[in-house]
């Protein structure tokens, strides 16, 4: 009892401990901080005090930043959090050339702030632990919006970083292991959305193992190069959930230039990529990167000769992929020859995949910037239900069809409610080299293909109730078939060639 009593009074001791200060850009750092009408005035004033579960309120204004340099604890981290829309970081701490320093300090939350025109990095996190950084606003800055160096156990998330002048939008490195780095924006970034490099020649291990990277938003970065999704040295990586478009550099890239090991074993699924014209291939395989997985995802080139995926010969060891939309131009020597997607398919991946020419055949609105499915587009139901996870990039439960649909977003036109009934009367005929289907309700669509998945004929908006389709010569065997109306009736089956 007596050493419960203790216990008890030690806790309580150490919570009460706790305490939250206020700063404000009319403040007194000779004031106490405790309130808002006693508020400090400079951040830094607030990193030289706080202690292990305090919190810093940071009132709308315009500040420098801060260094901080010690450490809270799991059960009480230190956070700084931003209790406005605009507070403001546009001139560095004192110690870095960065807007927010946090260094050899473990368990940071940062939240909220909007850190600028610095000379180096907006955020920069080193050898810190178990840190933070959401909802954080960083452009403009030199070299990166927000950049770590052994950083073990990081959570980014709902952070947006563009305008980076010389490198990248989110930038962890340094043997850094199990970051996650989710729903985060990065645009308009010289280099790489999101780089992760484990930096052998810096010490450690040189590898950077299971990172989540998903959820995220990347467009327009890569004029100097560098994927939207860089990754040197990284092992165990699951990337999902990605809408990566209009990158001017490859869109995935797994490689090893300074990483301790070739960037292996990664799970690459439900991503949407779409490339610039100017842009590099969607998924680059590199380097000894094997057993990758790539499954459900769209991808989708507009430049003349790159295309979907691209994978040297030492990273073919273990590689699976399939369940894809994917243009017809893949590459089994990392991106320096084409070939098409049925000889892609005879190397024995991509047996089930979708071929699409076109934006339109998938997208609302491609040029708009809508990427979500259209009601007739070709990667609804396309993916395996082995790869899929239970949720889109906006949280709609996948799958709500027959099988989950490729890329980030799961599209209502195949909800479950809307496959329940057949298209009634449909007749299929097959006579003198044609194929015919009958009574098919005006603006349906049909799917045509053989028994390794590989499209044969794909035909949008029937606009007669009546369809023909001469069989080529040399064809397989039997031929599938399947076709939805526009409310959402599906009927399929197997014909006889």
């Amino acid at each position: 009892m007596r050493t419960l009593i203790l216990w008890t009074f030690l806790c309580f001791a150490h919570t009460v401990s706790a305490t939250a200060y206020y700063v404000h850009q009319n403040g007194n750092d000779n004031l106490d901080g405790t309130a808002p009408e006693s508020a400090w005035r400079t951040l830094q004033h607030a990193a030289d005090e706080i202690q292990p579960g305090d919190i810093v309120l940071v009132g709308d204004g315009t500040y420098a930043g801060f260094d901080l340099r010690t450490s809270g604890t799991a059960q009480l981290p230190i956070t700084f959090r931003a209790d406005g829309e605009s507070v403001i970081i546009n001139q560095p701490n004192s110690e870095t050339d960065d807007g927010i320093n946090i260094e050899n300090a473990d368990y940071i939350i940062l939240e909220g702030f909007r850190v600028m025109d610095q000379p180096r990095n907006g955020i920069r996190l080193a050898l810190s632990d178990h840190c933070t950084v959401r909802n954080c606003i960083c452009s403009n800055n030199f070299e990166r919006g927000i950049f770590t160096g052994f950083t073990d156990d990081l959570l980014l998330e709902h952070n947006t970083c563009t305008g980076s002048k010389d490198e990248h939008g989110i930038y962890v490195s340094n043997s850094s292991d199990r970051s996650i780095i989710r729903y985060n924006t990065c645009f308009g970034n010289n280099a790489s959305g999101i780089q992760i490099n484990a930096d052998a020649s810096q010490g450690g291990d040189g590898i950077s193992t299971n990172p989540k990277i998903y959820g995220n938003i990347l467009y327009g970065n890569g004029t100097a190069g560098g994927a939207a999704i860089n990754l040197d040295g990284v092992q165990g990586a699951e990337i999902f959930n990605n809408l990566i478009y209009e990158n001017h550099a490859t869109g995935i890239a797994l490689f090893t230039i300074d990483g301790g090991g070739p960037s292996s074993g990664a799970l690459i699924y439900h991503n949407t990529i779409v490339q610039a014209s100017d842009g590099r291939w969607c998924i680059l395989l590199n380097d000894g990167a094997t057993g990758a997985t790539i499954a459900n995802n769209i991808l989708f080139n507009k430049h003349s000769f790159r295309g979907a995926i691209a994978v040297s010969r030492e990273s073919f060891p273990n590689l699976r992929s399939d369940y894809n939309v994917v243009v017809d131009a893949m590459s089994d020597e990392a991106g320096d020859s084409q070939v098409s997607l049925f000889e892609w398919q005879v190397l024995g991946f991509d047996k089930h995949s979708r071929l699409a020419t076109s934006t339109d055949e998938l997208f609302v609105n491609a040029v708009g910037g809508d990427y979500h499915l259209s009601a007739t587009s070709k990667a609804i139901d396309a993916g395996d239900p082995a790869y899929a996870n239970d949720h889109d990039l906006e949280g709609n439960a996948r799958p709500l069809g027959m099988a989950p649909d490729a890329g980030c977003y799961e599209s209502a036109a195949s909800s479950s409610a809307r496959h329940r009934a057949e298209i009634p009367e449909l007749i299929v005929m097959r006579e003198q080299g044609v194929i015919s289907w009958l009574n098919i309700p005006v603006g349906s669509i049909l799917h045509v293909f053989d028994q390794n998945g590989r499209s044969w004929c794909f035909q949008h908006a029937i606009g007669t109730g009546t369809f023909s389709w001469s069989v080529p010569q040399a064809s397989p065997l039997y031929f599938g078939y399947q076709i939805r109306d526009l409310q959402g009736h599906v009927s399929a089956g197997w014909i006889r060639n």
